[in-house]
């Protein structure tokens, strides 16, 4: 342990008799029935779920995974009286750009397994060493080897105040901040507390925010605000249940892999540019998912939208001023919207793609990363490595 900075080294290493666990419940898992002919309709289908849970107990190979997961240094810090897991994944290009990378829900650092390569050695990817980063990837609090939380009042906000204290004991007085989903919320929290350590914040979720609705909106706005509509009324349910009953859905999601299965499964088949089985890889999916399973945080990842719902900050987003990238991906849940996106944040940077989703780390990691890349290559020589 680095008795300065209170950073331990850390590496995953799941007992067997918990997977063996796993296997068995997945094996005795009792399905509910389900109306003829009613596909997606009242929920993610049941031969959806049960040929992902066969693949699941009889396929799929967590060690394989846990050492991949393993090839990055991972450590673990208190802050704030709580337990922060995060991987640190340093360049070996001396001008590299420290970088903070969120994940969100239901995802998990899983999600940035295929760009963390690209980001820290484009070299050897066929990019140029001059776009290199230093890579931190927190667990959010509450979320896998990060979890459980042991108190209130983690939300978006306090997550990005204790980013702010991690890039300190890292060393990182200058650095950019990436992320989607959750993500995206802390990594705009935190070009709010601490701008004068914040180069940059890059985005790939913005939900469109606005007071009264323009005349003059054109028919691509028009499409996005329907798409916030219909999210609003026939998607957010889950939203709904964890912003309010997070500790009554934990039980279901904690005893019942399959539930845990198909409650983050029916978001990767709504919220991705093609759905389920084809837009992620399957392999990478249940890795997520066993992530969740395995550290038994449902429950606590779920306060999250309990905290962030009950933290007091209803009204307009405060004003950004730091300089901001947006990467637009069409099936994003409610792609964003440039007019309205420019009233809170300080916009320097907008792309939009023809493909790809909420899960773009997973979906289109060429695409994120040459966007993360072209954002913050006018802001190198701005940032200091640690000290």
């Amino acid at each position: 342990m680095n008795e300065q900075t209170g950073i331990r080294p850390f590496r995953i290493d799941i007992a067997q008799e918990d997977l063996d666990d796993l296997r068995m419940r997945l094996a005795r898992t009792r399905w509910p029935g389900q109306l003829p002919g009613t596909g997606w309709d009242y929920g993610i289908p049941l031969p959806v779920v049960q040929e992902l849970a066969e693949y699941w107990r009889d396929g799929y190979d967590w060690r394989v995974h846990e050492r991949m997961l393993n090839r990055f240094p991972q450590f673990t810090t208190s802050i704030d009286g709580q337990n922060v897991h995060f991987l640190h994944v340093r360049s070996a290009e001396p001008g590299a750009l420290p970088l903070i990378m969120t994940h969100g829900w239901p995802g998990s650092i899983v999600e940035f397994m295929n760009v963390i390569g690209p980001l820290t050695d484009p070299w050897a990817h066929g990019g140029d060493p001059a776009d290199a980063f230093h890579l931190v990837v927190p667990s959010i609090p509450g979320y896998a080897f990060s979890g459980p939380t042991r108190d209130r009042g983690w939300n978006p906000q306090r997550v990005a105040g204790a980013w702010a204290e991690l890039m300190r004991r890292l060393g990182y007085q200058r650095y950019g901040a990436q992320g989607g989903d959750w993500g995206s919320a802390i990594s705009r929290e935190l070009g709010l507390i601490a701008p004068e350590h914040l180069i940059g914040v890059h985005l790939n979720m913005l939900f469109p925010q606005f007071r009264d609705e323009p005349a003059d909106l054109t028919d691509v706005e028009k499409a996005r605000l329907e798409a916030l509509r219909r999210f609003r009324s026939d998607g957010s349910g889950y939203f709904r249940i964890q912003s309010t009953r997070p500790q009554t859905v934990a039980y279901a999601l904690t005893d019942s892999p399959a539930g845990q299965l198909a409650w983050i499964a029916e978001k990767f088949n709504e919220w991705t540019d093609g759905g389920l089985p084809g837009a992620v890889d399957r392999d990478q999916l249940l890795t997520n998912v066993t992530v969740y399973w395995l550290t038994g945080t449902a429950g606590s990842s779920a306060r999250l939208y309990f905290e962030a719902a009950h933290s007091g900050s209803a009204g307009p987003p405060a004003v950004s001023t730091v300089p901001t990238g947006i990467a637009v991906f069409p099936r994003e849940i409610a792609p964003p919207i440039r007019r309205f996106a420019e009233q809170s944040n300080t916009i320097v940077h907008w792309s939009e793609f023809d493909r790809g989703g909420h899960f773009a780390a997973m979906e289109e990691p060429d695409l994120l990363v040459g966007d993360v890349r072209e954002f913050f290559r006018p802001f190198r020589g701005r940032a200091a490595g640690p000290v």
